[in-house]
């Protein structure tokens, strides 16, 4: 709490709050574009944390998230790379630095099965770090009245920390569940943590799903 009696560390408000996945898609999996064709060692070796941290914890907590939200009619938005050309001539500088590519409608630019949507949940693509430069974003969540944020995904030091501290300074309050969000290494992970925590309320997704559930009821 400071001198204006305001503070992060406060419960969501269902009907003003929207839960955000960002990048879930099938290009990050095993044998998505990113990895596709590499040498099954050489993966293990490179990525092996990030598949098991994804596919162990995180993905099980986002799910819970999602059951939790959707039950509780809390919206549910996604969003995925993806270039809005099949040549991918709109990304952004860095992505084509970074060689992040998923051509519209590809496989690669999908949301996994696990997290598929459901109904008209809202699907954005986007071709920057934060879903708030390359997007309406913004003015969706505006439109839909939401000022209370949850985000997971990934990476987290990358799309998830650049989601999360724009829309810090966009007026939303922000939470992130810090075992629904994964990236690289362990030591990414933390020290991502460790510096968006300014930003944002940090909890575990046993204890949101928990307050989600509390409040909905």
């Amino acid at each position: 709490m400071n001198s204006f009696g305001l503070s992060r560390d406060v419960p969501i408000i269902p009907a003003q709050t929207a839960l955000l996945f960002i990048d879930v898609q099938n290009y990050v999996t095993r044998d998505g574009g990113e990895y596709a064709g590499m040498d099954a060692a050489e993966k293990e070796a490179r990525y092996g944390y990030f598949f098991n941290a994804f596919e162990t914890r995180g993905l099980p907590n986002m799910r819970r998230l999602q059951t939790a939200c959707r039950t509780a009619k809390i919206e549910v938005l996604y969003t995925v790379i993806a270039s809005l050309t099949q040549d991918g001539r709109d990304l952004s500088l860095d992505y084509k630095i970074s060689g992040l590519f998923c051509p519209k409608g590809s496989r690669d630019a999908q949301v996994v099965d696990d997290l598929a949507p459901q109904g008209d949940e809202i699907v954005i693509t986007k071709t920057s770090s934060s879903v708030f430069i390359s997007t309406n974003m913004h003015y969706v969540l505006g439109n839909l009245g939401i000022r209370y944020l949850i985000v997971a995904g990934g990476l987290t030091d990358q799309c998830v920390d650049s989601a999360v501290r724009d829309a810090c300074d966009l007026g939303y309050l922000v939470t992130l569940p810090t075992d629904a969000c994964v990236t690289q290494s362990q030591q990414r992970h933390e020290t991502s943590l460790a510096n968006n925590k300014g930003y944002c309320r940090q909890v575990t997704t046993a204890d949101l799903v928990a307050e989600i559930e509390g409040l909905s009821a």
